[in-house]
């Protein structure tokens, strides 16, 4: 048999298991490039990552130019052949070499008799995958996003501000840590870019990988020592590492409390870790200063961190507006809450706050002039096209 490199192979069992297996694609990557040195490592996960965000717009072009439906294809070929298209279509890889290893994926996978017809698909794809790529109109096709998301962004942004931001979501953003000062400086303050994070200091505890719109929600808080602090939704823990005072950290999945335990103790945090439901919360949990909520939701400002997630992706805002409510029931008298989530979608947003009745407070804007949210001023939005790090809405409320 002829040769697969070891970085195509681990990118094709992703995306076998994230979409035959309903797989995680960050934890399948890391399974599947295990053995891979740090180079090999890079190139699977901009295939294995790329492909994933990617493949509506990949299927389509299969569609077109292989002439057979892609959700009819045995799930072998299918991979196959979208990790040929990636290639073709979104780097500079030499056609002929997508195609032989394509070619040869399949055969691994014992299916000789669509080897054959892989061939013909990729040397279809070689010849008219850029051209079909370049003849799309903008919109959710040609940037690979569900119709959903697109006319969520449209709504919220306007046609330019979607495109943008789509765009730059199919792109790695920069990569953020705090702690160290161990790269640049940024404008956030104790977060420093760099090219690579170095596990070794993340291990010993002396930087945490957090992008700069997560480090601001964690900032805007505001916490002191001496204060009560809760943080409601608070795993897998950077912004929980961030929090200064008496810190209790809730969780409610078992698997994602112990997560949060073994980072908190990673990062040397005496927070206390409680599992319970955010919104059915122990007694005691009460009489808090401040609370930090930075709620589930649709992801919608970290798809380039997690390239399934637009597949998977829901709004949530009746969860959220009851973990909100219960926030105001657990905070002192004229305490602060913080509710922040992670998405660009005004539904799970603003719409939020506006629905809970608490006071908002004015003065975080002030102190963050460059997040400030283009059409309500009271609140922050971290833009990824805009300001190059993840997507996250900040508001700081008064009980």
């Amino acid at each position: 048999m002829a040769a697969v490199s070891p970085a195509r192979r681990a990118a094709y069992e992703t995306l076998l298991r994230v979409f035959e297996q309903d797989a995680y694609a960050d934890r399948a990557f890391r399974t599947a490039a295990r053995d891979l040195d740090d180079r090999e490592r890079a190139f699977a996960q901009r295939l294995a990552y790329g492909s994933v965000q990617r493949v509506r717009t990949l299927d389509h072009a299969i569609d077109q130019l292989g002439k057979r439906p892609t959700r009819k294809l045995d799930p072998p070929v299918r991979a196959a052949l979208r990790l040929g298209a990636y290639q073709l279509g979104y780097t500079d890889t030499a056609p002929h070499a997508a195609a032989n290893e394509s070619v040869e994926l399949v055969r691994r996978a014992r299916l000789e008799r669509a080897v054959p017809f892989t061939n013909a698909v990729m040397r279809r794809l070689g010849a008219g995958m850029r051209d079909l790529l370049a003849a799309l109109p903008e919109g959710a096709l040609k940037e690979s996003y569900p119709d959903w998301i697109h006319e969520t962004f449209i709504r919220d942004l306007g046609p330019e501000g979607a495109l943008g931001l789509e765009r730059a979501m199919n792109e790695p953003l920069e990569t953020v840590v705090r702690g160290d000062a161990v790269g640049e400086p940024t404008d956030v303050p104790g977060a420093y870019r760099v090219d690579r994070v170095d596990e070794q200091l993340v291990a010993a505890g002396r930087i945490w990988p957090q992008s700069r719109g997560s480090l601001v929600a964690g900032l805007a808080l505001g916490a002191r020592e001496g204060e009560r602090i809760l943080d409601l939704c608070a795993a897998p823990g950077g912004k929980t590492g961030q929090l200064a005072g008496d810190v209790t950290a809730v969780e409610i999945d078992a698997g994602r409390a112990s997560e949060l335990r073994a980072n908190l103790a990673t990062m040397r945090h005496p927070a206390t870790v409680v599992e319970a439901d955010g919104t059915d919360l122990p007694p005691e949990l009460t009489g808090f200063d401040r609370i930090l909520l930075d709620a589930p939701c649709s992801g919608l400002g970290v798809l380039a961190q997690r390239p399934d997630l637009r597949w998977r992706a829901r709004p949530l805002p009746d969860l959220q507006l009851a973990l909100l409510r219960a926030a105001a029931e657990r905070v002192r008298p004229g305490g602060t809450i913080v509710y922040s989530v992670c998405t660009v979608n005004a539904d799970e947003n603003e719409a939020v706050v506006d629905a809970s009745g608490l006071e908002v407070d004015p003065a975080l804007a002030q102190e963050w002039p460059q997040f400030v949210h283009p059409r309500r001023p009271e609140f922050l939005l971290t833009l990824p096209h805009v300001h190059g790090t993840s997507g996250f809405f900040v508001s700081r409320l008064r009980a």
